[in-house]
């Protein structure tokens, strides 16, 4: 998800999010635990406030996106495609797909994301299941392909030109012989064409962040 400006230390942060949110079970994932948010605006509001930063990014962190969370099961219900390979959650926001690879038995998983407090939110998700996840911040997709067996992307086609900027990213990484899921729940900028599907799923999300409480999300292929 995206971001601009660092928000507050991490330990700040984290301290917030605790006392801003809830643990919660995200339904299909069996016992996967994060730090989830009732509504939208009202934490958005309270980042600025209580951590006295201007223009931070929504708390798109605070929710299972149905992308991420299709993208999760196939990920735990196909541990053979990740066990013992390196896995890079691309766009990771609260580390939900991240943390299905690391119980799914990977190597090595990292996440990556542009939104400061999406670290804090992949820390303190990573402890509550106990796994180890390291966190890259920063823009990747003008980069070289990294260093990973498998990427997993969910919920990156929002929006025109990041969509654009991701099927490149995604694309180029697949040519270098990586791996590439994607999750996502049917927006209107996701590249079918250069995509195959592999699974589908009804996932429950909120409309704080889709418009109906069960969307159809589907993980696709290069």
């Amino acid at each position: 998800m995206q971001g601009k400006q660092p928000v507050a230390t991490l330990e700040e942060a984290k301290a917030f999010i605790r006392a801003n949110t809830r643990i919660t079970g995200v339904s299909g994932l069996g016992d996967l635990r994060v730090y989830q948010a009732d509504e939208l605006t009202p934490l958005w509001e309270a980042t600025e406030k209580d951590l006295a930063r201007a223009n931070v990014a929504p708390p798109f962190w605070a929710f299972p996106w149905a992308g991420g969370q299709a993208l999760a099961r196939y990920v735990i219900e196909h541990p053979a495609q990740f066990v013992g390979k390196r896995v890079l959650d691309i766009a990771s926001g609260s580390g939900l797909v991240a943390i299905a690879a690391a119980l799914a038995g990977a190597k090595e998983v990292a996440a990556n994301d542009i939104d400061p407090m999406c670290e804090a939110a992949i820390r303190l998700n990573a402890e509550l299941n106990s796994v180890d996840i390291r966190y890259i911040g920063g823009s990747l997709l003008e980069g070289k392909p990294p260093a990973f067996d498998v990427i997993v992307a969910a919920d990156v086609f929002y929006e025109q030109r990041p969509a654009q900027m991701f099927r490149a990213f995604l694309e180029k990484s697949h040519k270098a012989g990586i791996t590439v899921f994607a999750g996502d729940p049917g927006r209107s900028y996701f590249p079918r064409d250069a995509f195959r599907q592999v699974s589908e799923y009804a996932v429950h999300t909120t409309t704080e962040i889709e418009n109906h409480p069960i969307q159809t999300a589907r993980v696709w292929t290069l």
